[in-house]
């Protein structure tokens, strides 16, 4: 199954609460994500605010053309859920344990 996010609606700061389609719901916090030539404007929040839910891409948008990858909200949302944590190494979002045998 393929994540997507049914439902978005914002909290506060730059912090979104999201419904995904498996039923998950969750607030993901972009305040350490809006980096780069895309996400930097974010910063700005009133531009922040004007998200959209695009249901073709399955993700908030925002009118500059940035989005974040379902998975990634998925994430952020639940990075804190200890049966995640190996399917988040899947993803690529937590580095791989490394282990050391002497």
């Amino acid at each position: 199954m393929f994540l997507h996010i049914i439902s978005a609606s914002y909290v506060d700061n730059y912090k979104i609460a999201l419904k995904f389609n498996n039923g998950s719901e969750g607030i993901a916090d972009l305040s350490e994500s809006l980096t780069g030539k895309v996400f930097e404007p974010l910063q700005d929040l009133l531009l922040f605010k004007q998200f959209e839910l695009d249901q073709e891409l399955g993700t908030v948008c925002w009118q500059n053309g940035a989005d974040f990858a379902p998975e990634y909200l998925y994430f952020l949302a639940f990075c804190n859920v200890p049966e995640l944590q190996t399917q988040f190494q899947e993803w690529g979002y937590l580095p791989n344990k490394v282990t050391v045998s002497i």
